[in-house]
């Protein structure tokens, strides 16, 4: 499980953004978002810096 603090997540339409986003390179990813704290937790085969890189390249910068 990898957990990363993204800022700028204000809607569905943000989580569904990232889900979107980490789905196609990990087709099998799970991922939860909450938008009170701004986290990020995922369940998938990718690296911590793949995940994080494709977080801030769907427009939301990881912060932690």
């Amino acid at each position: 499980m990898q957990t990363f603090k993204v800022s700028g997540m204000t809607c569905g339409g943000c989580i569904n953004a990232i889900t979107r986003a980490i789905q196609a390179q990990d087709s099998q990813a799970q991922v939860q978002a909450d938008l009170a704290t701004q986290v990020v937790t995922l369940e998938t085969t990718l690296s911590a810096e793949v995940a994080a890189q494709l977080i801030e390249d769907a427009g939301f910068p990881v912060v932690a």
